[in-house]
């Protein structure tokens, strides 16, 4: 065994890397945005049998690389860069950090939302530039609004507290939760996502990405919203149609939006949302605070150190859980 845990990300918290000492284990980090290649050779060389999935693509191809691979454990909880499939296949467990960052991509949201609707961007730089935009100026209150919530997970739910608190009437949309989960925080159970993008003067999105929901705001669904409402997500990129997105703000049936994610990262220097004024934007930093990095790297590590050690993990946090039951159902039967 290569006592080995590779992080596909230049950092990790002090506190999980302590986590990983104590365990007779090092680290080694792949550089930033590391391409499979990249990826397959760190895992050749340092012989790893754990990875933190921060940055970089973990595909079919990386698994066969390393055959000793035994956990993927998500420094988060967005698994849309690793092939699940290809991980249970091989008999590999995925995790995620349940919960873990909630709290900080929830405040993110919120600056995204106050920044975007309040024009604290474009304000500031008119002020900087020698103007007084005050004469002719109109803004808009937030409270009585409706924010929309798509997806019911525990960053949703922190960020539809913090709403509530800015007076937002709150509704929500995801099949999958249970009523409890909009019971105990006083949101409107849609029974179908255009009625949520009917009400939503605020959507707030929270869902992950997957073949369903690759492209869910698009040029359809805007329309849908009402006249003058914004988009946040902190989510995914892929969720949003990107050209959709800008010729519904330059036709100024949506007033603004403020994203953390996109569909390629980095962007590159062209991309459409630089030239647009209205809408603000952060390089996907929504969880990236000292705490939720602790909490994260924590959970994100000690996943991997259950699962070498044959313990128990909670259900939830095993994301291919029933892709590995039926993995291992199909070997059973060849095996017959």
């Amino acid at each position: 065994m290569s006592k080995t845990i590779l992080v596909t990300g230049p950092d990790l918290d002090p506190a999980a890397a302590q986590l990983v000492a104590e365990h007779g284990y090092e680290t080694v980090h792949t550089p930033p945005y590391a391409d499979s290649a990249v990826i397959s050779d760190y895992l050749i060389e340092t012989g790893a049998d754990g990875i933190v999935s921060r940055m970089g693509r973990l595909d079919a191809a990386v698994m066969d690389a390393a055959p000793q691979l035994k956990v993927i454990s998500k420094h988060g909880v967005g698994v849309d860069n690793i092939d699940i499939q290809a991980a249970a296949d091989r008999g590999i467990p995925v995790l995620v950090a349940t919960g873990a960052n909630a709290v900080s991509v929830a405040e993110h949201a919120i600056a995204l939302l106050l920044a975007t609707v309040k024009r604290i961007l474009p304000l500031d730089a008119g002020l900087r530039a020698g103007r007084w935009d005050k004469p002719g100026f109109s803004g808009r209150e937030i409270a009585g609004s409706t924010m929309g919530l798509m997806g019911m997970g525990a960053i949703a739910q922190a960020t539809g507290r913090m709403a509530k608190g800015l007076g937002l009437t709150l509704v929500g949309f995801d099949p999958y939760a249970p009523d409890s989960a909009f019971e105990e925080l006083g949101v409107t159970r849609c029974t179908t996502v255009e009625t949520l993008f009917a009400q939503s003067d605020i959507l707030s999105l929270h869902c992950p990405l997957t073949e369903q929901t690759r492209g869910l705001l698009n040029a359809d669904s805007i329309a849908q919203m009402p006249q003058g409402a914004y988009v946040i997500n902190t989510a995914r990129g892929g969720l949003i149609d990107e050209a959709a997105l800008v010729d519904a703000i330059r036709a100024g049936h949506l007033a603004g939006a403020g994203l953390d994610t996109f569909s390629v990262e980095p962007p590159s220097p062209d991309h459409p949302f630089f030239a647009a004024p209205e809408i603000v934007l952060t390089p996907h930093v929504g969880g990236v605070t000292r705490e939720a990095g602790a909490r994260v790297g924590v959970d994100a590590v000690r996943g991997i150190f259950q699962i070498l050690a044959g313990q128990p993990v909670a259900p939830e946090r095993i994301i291919n859980r029933k892709l590995l039951a039926a993995a291992r159902a199909e070997l059973a039967s060849v095996e017959k």
